[in-house]
Protein backbone atom coordinates (compact mmCIF):
# COMPACT_ATOMS: atom_id res chain seq x y z
CA UNK A 1 0.00 0.00 0.00
CA UNK A 2 1.20 3.82 -0.68
CA UNK A 3 2.59 5.76 2.02
CA UNK A 4 0.04 7.25 4.54
CA UNK A 5 -1.00 11.06 3.08
CA UNK A 6 -0.59 12.44 6.67
CA UNK A 7 3.37 11.70 5.97
CA UNK A 8 2.96 12.61 2.81
CA UNK A 9 1.90 9.74 0.82
CA UNK A 10 -1.08 10.61 -2.00
CA UNK A 11 -4.39 10.21 -0.56
CA UNK A 12 -7.10 7.48 -1.00
CA UNK A 13 -9.37 10.24 -2.76
CA UNK A 14 -9.53 14.06 -3.79
CA UNK A 15 -12.71 14.00 -4.51
CA UNK A 16 -15.25 15.45 -2.25
CA UNK A 17 -18.24 14.14 -0.55
CA UNK A 18 -21.77 15.58 -1.48
CA UNK A 19 -21.89 18.98 -0.82
CA UNK A 20 -24.32 19.77 1.99
CA UNK A 21 -27.08 21.18 2.27
CA UNK A 22 -28.75 20.30 -1.24
CA UNK A 23 -31.03 22.51 -2.48
CA UNK A 24 -32.66 23.23 -6.01
CA UNK A 25 -35.07 25.20 -7.93
CA UNK A 26 -37.88 24.56 -4.87
CA UNK A 27 -36.33 26.37 -2.63
CA UNK A 28 -35.75 29.04 -4.82
CA UNK A 29 -39.53 29.04 -5.70
CA UNK A 30 -40.40 28.47 -2.03
CA UNK A 31 -38.85 31.62 -0.81
CA UNK A 32 -39.41 33.61 -4.24
CA UNK A 33 -43.59 32.63 -2.92
CA UNK A 34 -42.99 34.29 0.21
CA UNK A 35 -41.20 37.16 -1.18
CA UNK A 36 -43.75 38.13 -3.16
CA UNK A 37 -46.64 37.25 -0.95
CA UNK A 38 -45.65 40.25 1.59
CA UNK A 39 -46.24 38.02 4.51
CA UNK A 40 -43.05 37.49 5.86
CA UNK A 41 -43.43 36.94 9.66
CA UNK A 42 -46.70 37.02 11.48
CA UNK A 43 -50.02 36.34 8.96
CA UNK A 44 -48.26 33.61 6.56
CA UNK A 45 -49.30 30.35 5.75
CA UNK A 46 -45.57 29.15 5.75
CA UNK A 47 -44.82 28.26 9.34
CA UNK A 48 -48.07 26.98 9.94
CA UNK A 49 -48.45 24.53 7.30
CA UNK A 50 -45.01 23.23 8.20
CA UNK A 51 -45.83 22.69 11.73
CA UNK A 52 -48.59 20.41 10.68
CA UNK A 53 -46.99 18.26 8.21
CA UNK A 54 -43.49 17.54 10.28
CA UNK A 55 -45.83 16.75 13.05
CA UNK A 56 -48.10 14.24 11.43
CA UNK A 57 -44.89 13.13 10.10
CA UNK A 58 -43.05 12.32 13.06
CA UNK A 59 -46.69 10.77 14.45
CA UNK A 60 -47.44 13.65 16.59
CA UNK A 61 -50.76 16.04 17.08
CA UNK A 62 -49.18 19.48 17.30
CA UNK A 63 -45.99 21.39 16.41
CA UNK A 64 -44.96 24.39 17.30
CA UNK A 65 -42.16 25.66 15.08
CA UNK A 66 -39.67 27.80 16.40
CA UNK A 67 -36.11 29.81 16.09
CA UNK A 68 -33.67 26.56 17.23
CA UNK A 69 -33.50 23.25 18.51
CA UNK A 70 -32.42 24.48 21.90
CA UNK A 71 -35.30 27.11 22.61
CA UNK A 72 -37.24 24.46 21.16
CA UNK A 73 -35.82 22.45 24.58
CA UNK A 74 -36.16 25.30 26.86
CA UNK A 75 -39.96 25.82 25.82
CA UNK A 76 -40.67 22.40 26.22
CA UNK A 77 -39.25 22.33 29.63
CA UNK A 78 -41.03 24.74 30.79
CA UNK A 79 -44.29 23.80 29.75
CA UNK A 80 -44.10 21.05 31.67
CA UNK A 81 -43.65 23.41 34.63
CA UNK A 82 -39.67 22.29 35.33
CA UNK A 83 -37.81 25.61 37.30
CA UNK A 84 -36.16 26.02 40.30
CA UNK A 85 -34.78 23.44 42.65
CA UNK A 86 -35.97 20.53 40.14
CA UNK A 87 -33.38 18.24 38.64
CA UNK A 88 -33.34 16.69 35.22
CA UNK A 89 -31.62 13.67 34.09
CA UNK A 90 -29.40 14.38 31.00
CA UNK A 91 -27.05 12.43 29.28
CA UNK A 92 -23.08 13.05 29.85
CA UNK A 93 -22.05 12.50 25.78
CA UNK A 94 -24.27 15.01 23.86
CA UNK A 95 -24.10 18.98 22.45
CA UNK A 96 -23.93 21.38 24.93
CA UNK A 97 -27.73 22.46 24.66
CA UNK A 98 -29.00 19.55 26.10
CA UNK A 99 -27.65 20.45 29.88
CA UNK A 100 -27.99 24.62 28.46
CA UNK A 101 -31.93 24.23 28.00
CA UNK A 102 -31.97 22.73 31.77
CA UNK A 103 -29.73 25.64 33.21
CA UNK A 104 -31.86 28.40 31.41
CA UNK A 105 -34.78 27.31 33.27
CA UNK A 106 -32.92 27.53 36.17
CA UNK A 107 -32.86 23.74 36.70
CA UNK A 108 -30.46 21.02 37.57
CA UNK A 109 -28.69 18.59 35.27
CA UNK A 110 -27.85 15.56 37.03
CA UNK A 111 -25.43 13.69 34.13
CA UNK A 112 -26.11 10.28 33.19
CA UNK A 113 -23.44 7.55 31.57
CA UNK A 114 -24.06 6.02 28.31
CA UNK A 115 -24.36 3.03 27.03
CA UNK A 116 -21.24 1.42 25.75
CA UNK A 117 -22.53 -0.24 22.86
CA UNK A 118 -25.15 2.28 21.31
CA UNK A 119 -23.48 6.05 23.17
CA UNK A 120 -26.80 6.68 24.45
CA UNK A 121 -28.20 7.25 27.75
CA UNK A 122 -27.80 4.65 29.83
CA UNK A 123 -31.01 3.48 31.85
CA UNK A 124 -29.56 2.11 34.85
CA UNK A 125 -27.59 4.77 35.36
CA UNK A 126 -30.61 7.07 34.66
CA UNK A 127 -32.30 4.67 37.26
CA UNK A 128 -29.40 5.31 39.80
CA UNK A 129 -29.39 8.92 39.56
CA UNK A 130 -33.49 9.80 40.31
CA UNK A 131 -34.13 11.41 44.15
CA UNK A 132 -36.70 13.55 45.10
CA UNK A 133 -35.56 16.20 43.09
CA UNK A 134 -36.21 14.66 39.83
CA UNK A 135 -38.77 15.82 37.63
CA UNK A 136 -38.05 14.97 33.87
CA UNK A 137 -35.58 12.54 32.21
CA UNK A 138 -34.57 14.24 28.51
CA UNK A 139 -33.05 11.29 26.61
CA UNK A 140 -30.61 11.89 23.36
CA UNK A 141 -31.24 10.22 20.19
CA UNK A 142 -27.67 10.77 19.74
CA UNK A 143 -26.74 10.42 15.85
CA UNK A 144 -30.15 9.87 14.94
CA UNK A 145 -30.59 6.45 16.56
CA UNK A 146 -33.07 6.42 19.44
CA UNK A 147 -32.55 6.04 22.87
CA UNK A 148 -34.32 2.85 24.64
CA UNK A 149 -37.76 3.81 24.06
CA UNK A 150 -38.88 1.27 26.21
CA UNK A 151 -37.13 1.35 29.42
CA UNK A 152 -36.75 4.87 29.53
CA UNK A 153 -40.65 5.14 29.89
CA UNK A 154 -41.00 2.10 31.98
CA UNK A 155 -38.66 4.11 34.55
CA UNK A 156 -40.46 7.40 34.64
CA UNK A 157 -43.76 5.62 34.80
CA UNK A 158 -42.92 3.93 37.73
CA UNK A 159 -41.27 7.37 39.01
CA UNK A 160 -43.95 9.71 37.96
CA UNK A 161 -41.26 11.29 35.46
CA UNK A 162 -41.53 13.44 32.63
CA UNK A 163 -39.75 12.44 29.16
CA UNK A 164 -38.57 15.28 27.12
CA UNK A 165 -36.41 14.12 24.06
CA UNK A 166 -33.91 15.45 22.71
CA UNK A 167 -34.20 14.19 18.61
CA UNK A 168 -32.68 16.98 17.31
CA UNK A 169 -30.29 14.46 15.47
CA UNK A 170 -33.17 12.23 14.67
CA UNK A 171 -35.89 13.43 11.90
CA UNK A 172 -37.98 10.56 11.25
CA UNK A 173 -36.17 7.96 13.52
CA UNK A 174 -38.02 5.27 14.68
CA UNK A 175 -38.40 2.99 17.78
CA UNK A 176 -40.90 -0.03 16.95
CA UNK A 177 -42.59 1.63 14.29
CA UNK A 178 -43.11 5.02 16.52
CA UNK A 179 -41.47 8.40 15.69
CA UNK A 180 -39.44 9.90 18.21
CA UNK A 181 -39.94 13.10 19.45
CA UNK A 182 -43.75 12.32 20.34
CA UNK A 183 -43.19 8.97 22.29
CA UNK A 184 -42.58 10.76 25.36
CA UNK A 185 -44.49 13.95 26.80
CA UNK A 186 -42.63 16.09 24.61
CA UNK A 187 -40.15 16.29 21.76
CA UNK A 188 -37.79 19.07 20.62
CA UNK A 189 -35.91 19.04 17.20
CA UNK A 190 -33.31 21.30 14.73
CA UNK A 191 -33.12 22.52 11.37
CA UNK A 192 -29.41 24.13 12.07
CA UNK A 193 -27.51 24.13 9.14
CA UNK A 194 -25.22 20.43 9.52
CA UNK A 195 -29.14 18.61 10.13
CA UNK A 196 -30.53 16.34 7.83
CA UNK A 197 -33.25 18.62 6.96
CA UNK A 198 -31.79 22.45 7.15
CA UNK A 199 -32.74 26.33 7.02
CA UNK A 200 -29.95 27.54 8.52
CA UNK A 201 -31.37 27.62 11.69
CA UNK A 202 -34.54 26.70 13.77
CA UNK A 203 -36.30 23.97 15.29
CA UNK A 204 -39.86 22.65 16.58
CA UNK A 205 -41.56 21.08 19.19
CA UNK A 206 -44.29 18.13 18.70
CA UNK A 207 -46.15 16.45 21.19
CA UNK A 208 -49.72 14.65 21.79
CA UNK A 209 -50.69 16.73 24.61
CA UNK A 210 -52.96 19.61 24.07
CA UNK A 211 -52.45 20.91 27.11
CA UNK A 212 -48.44 21.17 26.38
CA UNK A 213 -49.17 22.78 23.12
CA UNK A 214 -51.18 25.89 24.39
CA UNK A 215 -48.70 26.12 26.78
CA UNK A 216 -45.63 25.85 24.19
CA UNK A 217 -46.89 27.91 21.29
CA UNK A 218 -47.57 30.74 24.19
CA UNK A 219 -44.57 30.75 25.43
CA UNK A 220 -43.05 31.14 21.72
CA UNK A 221 -45.62 33.63 20.86
CA UNK A 222 -45.40 36.34 23.16
CA UNK A 223 -47.22 34.65 25.82
CA UNK A 224 -50.35 35.16 23.69
CA UNK A 225 -53.00 32.24 23.74
CA UNK A 226 -54.59 31.17 20.43
CA UNK A 227 -57.75 32.69 19.73
CA UNK A 228 -57.46 35.14 22.02
CA UNK A 229 -56.71 39.02 21.96
CA UNK A 230 -53.24 40.23 20.33
CA UNK A 231 -52.33 42.43 23.57
CA UNK A 232 -53.15 39.91 26.11
CA UNK A 233 -50.13 38.21 27.61
CA UNK A 234 -51.27 35.17 29.86
CA UNK A 235 -47.50 33.36 30.29
CA UNK A 236 -44.00 34.78 30.04
CA UNK A 237 -43.86 34.05 26.48
CA UNK A 238 -41.00 35.92 24.23
CA UNK A 239 -40.83 36.02 20.29
CA UNK A 240 -39.36 32.75 19.16
CA UNK A 241 -41.13 32.32 16.17
CA UNK A 242 -39.74 30.83 13.10
CA UNK A 243 -40.03 32.67 10.05
CA UNK A 244 -41.88 32.01 6.95
CA UNK A 245 -38.60 31.88 4.93
CA UNK A 246 -37.35 29.14 7.49
CA UNK A 247 -41.04 27.30 6.90
CA UNK A 248 -40.61 26.97 3.08
CA UNK A 249 -37.22 25.95 2.84
CA UNK A 250 -38.40 23.45 5.19
CA UNK A 251 -41.28 22.43 3.30
CA UNK A 252 -39.16 22.26 0.10
CA UNK A 253 -36.31 19.96 2.25
CA UNK A 254 -38.88 17.62 3.30
CA UNK A 255 -39.93 16.36 -0.27
CA UNK A 256 -36.38 14.88 -0.33
CA UNK A 257 -35.81 13.81 3.08
CA UNK A 258 -37.24 10.43 2.74
CA UNK A 259 -35.29 9.56 0.01
CA UNK A 260 -31.65 10.91 0.96
CA UNK A 261 -32.79 8.71 4.47
CA UNK A 262 -32.82 5.44 2.70
CA UNK A 263 -29.54 6.60 0.82
CA UNK A 264 -27.95 7.19 4.57
CA UNK A 265 -29.40 3.82 6.15
CA UNK A 266 -28.12 1.80 3.08
CA UNK A 267 -24.69 3.20 3.28
CA UNK A 268 -24.52 3.42 7.09
CA UNK A 269 -25.41 -0.61 6.70
CA UNK A 270 -22.60 -0.92 4.44
CA UNK A 271 -19.79 0.78 6.47
CA UNK A 272 -20.81 -1.52 9.59
CA UNK A 273 -20.67 -4.59 7.46
CA UNK A 274 -17.39 -3.64 5.96
CA UNK A 275 -15.62 -1.95 8.95
CA UNK A 276 -16.80 -4.57 11.23
CA UNK A 277 -13.94 -6.67 9.69
CA UNK A 278 -11.40 -4.11 10.25
CA UNK A 279 -9.61 -5.03 13.98
CA UNK A 280 -10.19 -2.03 16.53
CA UNK A 281 -12.92 -0.68 14.32
CA UNK A 282 -15.90 -1.13 15.80
CA UNK A 283 -19.34 -0.12 14.70
CA UNK A 284 -22.18 1.25 17.09
CA UNK A 285 -24.52 -2.34 18.05
CA UNK A 286 -27.53 -2.35 15.49
CA UNK A 287 -30.70 -2.99 17.98
CA UNK A 288 -34.29 -4.52 16.37
CA UNK A 289 -35.81 -2.57 18.25
CA UNK A 290 -34.87 0.53 16.26
CA UNK A 291 -37.15 0.40 12.92
CA UNK A 292 -35.42 3.57 11.14
CA UNK A 293 -32.26 5.13 12.35
CA UNK A 294 -32.04 8.62 11.14
CA UNK A 295 -28.14 8.81 11.03
CA UNK A 296 -27.27 12.72 11.35
CA UNK A 297 -24.07 10.97 12.18
CA UNK A 298 -21.84 8.07 11.69
CA UNK A 299 -20.41 7.55 14.82
CA UNK A 300 -18.38 4.17 15.55
CA UNK A 301 -15.95 3.18 18.09
CA UNK A 302 -12.19 2.69 17.49
CA UNK A 303 -10.00 0.02 19.96
CA UNK A 304 -6.88 2.47 20.48
CA UNK A 305 -5.71 -0.91 21.38
CA UNK A 306 -5.29 -1.90 18.08
CA UNK A 307 -4.16 1.00 16.86
CA UNK A 308 -1.02 0.87 19.14
CA UNK A 309 -2.41 3.34 21.53
CA UNK A 310 -2.45 5.91 18.96
CA UNK A 311 -5.07 8.49 19.64
CA UNK A 312 -8.44 8.81 18.27
CA UNK A 313 -7.16 12.67 17.33
CA UNK A 314 -4.83 11.03 15.27
CA UNK A 315 -6.59 8.54 13.38
CA UNK A 316 -9.02 11.26 12.56
CA UNK A 317 -6.13 13.58 11.31
CA UNK A 318 -4.70 10.56 9.25
CA UNK A 319 -8.28 10.10 7.96
CA UNK A 320 -9.12 13.59 6.85
CA UNK A 321 -5.37 13.19 4.80
CA UNK A 322 -7.02 10.22 2.70
CA UNK A 323 -9.47 12.99 1.72
CA UNK A 324 -12.61 11.21 4.49
CA UNK A 325 -13.72 13.74 6.64
CA UNK A 326 -13.91 12.44 9.85
CA UNK A 327 -14.13 13.95 13.27
CA UNK A 328 -13.21 12.99 16.77
CA UNK A 329 -16.72 14.38 17.94
CA UNK A 330 -17.54 15.11 21.49
CA UNK A 331 -13.87 15.69 23.11
CA UNK A 332 -15.06 15.97 26.47
CA UNK A 333 -18.60 14.88 28.89
CA UNK A 334 -20.65 17.52 29.59
CA UNK A 335 -19.97 17.97 33.15
CA UNK A 336 -16.47 18.75 32.07
CA UNK A 337 -17.27 22.16 30.06
CA UNK A 338 -16.62 25.21 31.31
CA UNK A 339 -19.39 26.93 30.63
CA UNK A 340 -20.83 24.86 33.54
CA UNK A 341 -19.17 27.62 35.84
CA UNK A 342 -21.18 30.09 34.43
CA UNK A 343 -23.98 28.83 36.53
CA UNK A 344 -22.35 28.36 39.59
CA UNK A 345 -24.11 31.03 41.61
CA UNK A 346 -27.61 30.34 39.94
CA UNK A 347 -29.02 27.55 40.09
CA UNK A 348 -26.59 25.49 41.35
CA UNK A 349 -26.05 27.55 44.18
CA UNK A 350 -29.94 28.38 44.28
CA UNK A 351 -31.44 28.43 47.27
CA UNK A 352 -34.59 26.79 45.86
CA UNK A 353 -32.71 23.82 45.19
CA UNK A 354 -30.60 23.82 49.03
CA UNK A 355 -28.42 21.51 47.68
CA UNK A 356 -24.67 21.50 46.59
CA UNK A 357 -23.45 19.58 43.27
CA UNK A 358 -19.69 19.40 42.44
CA UNK A 359 -19.71 18.32 38.35
CA UNK A 360 -15.85 18.21 39.03
CA UNK A 361 -16.55 14.65 41.38
CA UNK A 362 -18.46 13.07 38.75
CA UNK A 363 -17.21 10.07 37.14
CA UNK A 364 -19.32 8.65 33.51
CA UNK A 365 -16.44 7.03 32.27
CA UNK A 366 -18.32 4.96 29.41
CA UNK A 367 -19.02 8.77 28.09
CA UNK A 368 -15.23 9.77 29.44
CA UNK A 369 -14.18 6.99 27.29
CA UNK A 370 -16.12 7.67 24.00
CA UNK A 371 -15.07 11.22 24.60
CA UNK A 372 -11.26 10.92 25.19
CA UNK A 373 -10.10 7.69 23.18
CA UNK A 374 -12.89 5.64 21.11
CA UNK A 375 -15.43 8.35 19.55
CA UNK A 376 -15.61 9.21 16.35
CA UNK A 377 -17.81 10.49 13.64
CA UNK A 378 -18.80 11.09 9.99
CA UNK A 379 -21.02 13.85 9.12
CA UNK A 380 -24.23 12.69 7.24
CA UNK A 381 -23.70 14.45 3.84
CA UNK A 382 -20.71 11.59 3.22
CA UNK A 383 -23.73 9.26 3.65
CA UNK A 384 -25.37 10.38 0.38
CA UNK A 385 -22.60 9.63 -1.53
CA UNK A 386 -21.85 6.93 -3.91
CA UNK A 387 -21.12 2.65 -3.24
CA UNK A 388 -17.72 3.86 -4.59
CA UNK A 389 -17.39 6.82 -1.68
CA UNK A 390 -17.92 4.16 1.06
CA UNK A 391 -15.41 1.84 -0.65
CA UNK A 392 -12.99 4.77 -0.06
CA UNK A 393 -13.74 5.05 3.80
CA UNK A 394 -12.94 1.53 3.91
CA UNK A 395 -9.59 1.94 2.00
CA UNK A 396 -8.87 3.94 4.10
CA UNK A 397 -8.96 2.14 7.38
CA UNK A 398 -7.33 -0.80 5.81
CA UNK A 399 -4.39 1.74 4.57
CA UNK A 400 -4.15 3.22 8.24
CA UNK A 401 -4.14 -0.14 10.10
CA UNK A 402 -1.36 -1.41 7.22
CA UNK A 403 1.09 1.54 7.89
CA UNK A 404 0.45 1.49 11.76
CA UNK A 405 4.25 2.54 11.92
CA UNK A 406 4.27 5.75 9.82
CA UNK A 407 0.92 6.80 12.20
CA UNK A 408 3.76 6.09 15.26
CA UNK A 409 6.00 8.21 13.53
CA UNK A 410 3.74 10.63 12.49
CA UNK A 411 2.28 10.98 16.18
CA UNK A 412 5.96 10.88 17.96
CA UNK A 413 6.82 13.84 15.28
CA UNK A 414 3.97 15.92 16.34
CA UNK A 415 4.86 15.20 20.12
CA UNK A 416 8.35 16.35 19.48
CA UNK A 417 7.50 19.21 18.24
Amino acid sequence: MAKLAIAGGEPVRRKPFPKWPIFDEREAKALLDVLNSGLWGIGGSKKREFEERFAKYQHAKYGVAVTSGTTALEISLKSLGIGCGDEVIVPSYTFMATAISVLYVNAIPVFADIDPETYNIDPKSVEQLISDRTKAILPVHIGGRPADMDALPSIAGKNELYIVEDACQAWGAEWRGRRVGAIGDIGSFSFQSSKNITSGEGGIIVTNNEELYIKAWSLHNCGRLPGKAWYEHYLPGANYRMTEFQAAILLAQMERFDRQTERRIENAQYLNNKLSKIDGVKPLKNDERITRHAYHLYIFRIEPEAFGGVSKATIAKALQAEGIPASVGYSKPLYKEPYIEYFRRCPLSCPYYGRQIDYSIVKAPVAERACYYEGLWLPQYVLLGSREDMDDIVAAFEKIKYNLEELYSYRETQDNY
